[in-house]
C-alpha cells in the first residue's frame, strides 16, 4: 500500500486532517481474512474481527505519527486528544452537547460466524444499571459486569457484502406458526408461554424461559432434544425452511446454547450490499455473517442472551429489552449526485449518521462541513481537502477530520465512509 501524502497549512495540529492507527479486535467469530485484505495486510491465521476508528477507551485508534509504511507508528491516542482539546476536535456544537468525548465509533466488523445475542439499554437503565454495580462494587473489567458506562448503544449497519442477522421479535402468531411440528422440553414451554398470552407479554415470557435454561441441569439434553426436532422437519422447499437452517447453524456453532432456539422467536434479515439495518437500544439482535460498515453510540453496555461463553444477565436482560413485535429498523436514506454518488444514511438518534461516497474524479463531492468526521478509505484512492490541508487516503486508510479544519471536500476516484455527527 502507498504512503498517505499529507500537505498542511495550519500550524495548529488540530487544524489538520489526521491520519489514523487503528485498532483490530480478534473476538473468535471473526474472519482472519477480511480486515487483513481491506487493510493490505497477509493475513496471519487469527481471527480479525473488528476494526475500531475511534476514542473509545477499550482500543482507541491513535494519531499516525509515521508515514513510512503502510501500518505506521502509532502515536497520541485519539482519546487523550479529545481530553487535550476537545473543542477544537468536536467543534462547541458537539462538545457543548455530548462533552469531551467522541459520541460515536466507527467499526469495520468482519463475522465469520454468529456473534452472541445481545441487547443494549436505553440510556435511563444504562445509567441505573452502571451506578447499580459500581454500588456492587463490581470493579471496571470485572467479567460480571454488564453495565461499564452510562451511554446508551443504538447501532447502524450497513453491507460491504452479503450480511446476515437476527433483529427484532416476529408476531406471536408467526413464531407460534413456526413451532408447529416441534417437540421437546423447551419447545413445549415456548409453546405453552404464546399459547397463555399470545402477546408481548408472551413474547417476554417465552424468551424467558430459553434464557433461564442455561442454568438447568438438563439443558444440553434439552437443547439437543429441540434441534434434533427442528433437523428432522427441516426440508429445503419447508415454509419453515430458513428459520430451521438458522437454528441447526447456530446449534452447530454453540452446541448446548438455548440460544439457537431463541433465533425461531426473531426476525431472520439479509441485507445486500448497500442495504442498512438500524438496531435501536432495546432491541434483541445478533449479527450472524458477513461484512459490514457499522456505527454506534460509543458505549460498551452489552447485555447477552446466548450464544457466547461470556456473561449472561438473565436479568437485566429482560429488564432492558424491548418484546414488541417489530420489523427490523431500517434508517432513513438519500442518495444523491450524477457521476460521483453519495449515500447518507440517518437514524433517530444524535450520536451519528453514516455517509458513503463513490467519487468520480472531477466531479468532487462535499462531505459533513463541520463537527469531528472520521473517514476511511474502502477502495482506490481519494484526496480530502479542507481548510486545515490535504491527505490522500488510499484502500483500507482512515483520518479524522477536526472541526477546526473546517468543510470537507473528497476528489479522486474511490469508495469511501465518513461517520460524523448530526
Amino acid at each position: 500500500m502507498n504512503d498517505m501524502v499529507m500537505n498542511t497549512r495550519q500550524t495548529s495540529r488540530t487544524a489538520r486532517v489526521l491520519p489514523l492507527v487503528n485498532p483490530v479486535r480478534d473476538y473468535d467469530w471473526g474472519s482472519p481474512t477480511l480486515i487483513p485484505e481491506l487493510l493490505g495486510r497477509v493475513p496471519d491465521g487469527r481471527p480479525a474481527a473488528e476494526l475500531w476508528l475511534g476514542a473509545h477507551p477499550a482500543a482507541p485508534s491513535s494519531i499516525r505519527s509515521d508515514g513510512s509504511s503502510a501500518v505506521g507508528r502509532a502515536g497520541r491516542s485519539l482519546a487523550d486528544l479529545l481530553q487535550a482539546e476537545p473543542v477544537a476536535v468536536l467543534g462547541r456544537r458537539v462538545s457543548d452537547r455530548f462533552g469531551p468525548r467522541l459520541p460515536f465509533l466507527l467499526k469495520v466488523l468482519a463475522a465469520e460466524r454468529a456473534l452472541s445475542l445481545q441487547v443494549h439499554p436505553r440510556p435511563h437503565l444504562a445509567r441505573a444499571g452502571y451506578h447499580r454495580e459500581v454500588r456492587a462494587g463490581l470493579l471496571s473489567g470485572d467479567p460480571r459486569r454488564s453495565f461499564h458506562d452510562e451511554q446508551h448503544k443504538p447501532e447502524l449497519i450497513v453491507a460491504l457484502s452479503t450480511f446476515e442477522a437476527l433483529a427484532g421479535f416476529r408476531s406471536p402468531r408467526s413464531v407460534r406458526a413456526l413451532l408447529d411440528g416441534l417437540a421437546g422440553r423447551l419447545v413445549d414451554g415456548v409453546r405453552a408461554a404464546l399459547d397463555a398470552s399470545p402477546s408481548t407479554a408472551g413474547v417476554r415470557a417465552a424468551t424467558r424461559a430459553l434464557v433461564a435454561a442455561r442454568t438447568s441441569p438438563t439443558c444440553a439434553d434439552d437443547v439437543a432434544e429441540a434441534v434434533a426436532s427442528v433437523a428432522a422437519r427441516h426440508a429445503a422447499t419447508s415454509p419453515t425452511a430458513r428459520a430451521d437452517a438458522t437454528v441447526l447453524a447456530l446449534a452447530a456453532q454453540h452446541p448446548g446454547d438455548p440460544g439457537a432456539l431463541v433465533s425461531l422467536l426473531l426476525n431472520r434479515v439479509t441485507l445486500e450490499p448497500g442495504e442498512a439495518m438500524f438496531v435501536p437500544a432495546g432491541e434483541v439482535h445478533a449479527y450472524l455473517s458477513g461484512l459490514g460498515v457499522e456505527v454506534m453510540a460509543a458505549s460498551d453496555n452489552v447485555l447477552r442472551a446466548g450464544l457466547t461463553t461470556k456473561h449472561v444477565d438473565a436479568g437485566a436482560l429482560l429488564e432492558c429489552a424491548s418484546f414488541a413485535p417489530r420489523p427490523p429498523g431500517r434508517p432513513d436514506t438519500t442518495v444523491s449526485g450524477d457521476q460521483s454518488v453519495v449515500t447518507t444514511y440517518r437514524a433517530p438518534v444524535a450520536e451519528f449518521a453514516l455517509t458513503f461516497a463513490d467519487v468520480v474524479s472531477g466531479e468532487p463531492v462535499a462531505l459533513a462541513g463541520d463537527g469531528p468526521r472520521i473517514v476511511l478509505a474502502l477502495d482506490g484512492e481519494a484526496r480530502l481537502l479542507t481548510g486545515g490541508g490535504e491527505l490522500t487516503l488510499r484502500r483500507g486508510e482512515s483520518c479524522l477530520v477536526p472541526d477546526a479544519a473546517g468543510s470537507l471536500t473528497v476528489d479522486g476516484t474511490a469508495h469511501l465512509v465518513c461517520a460524523w455527527v448530526p
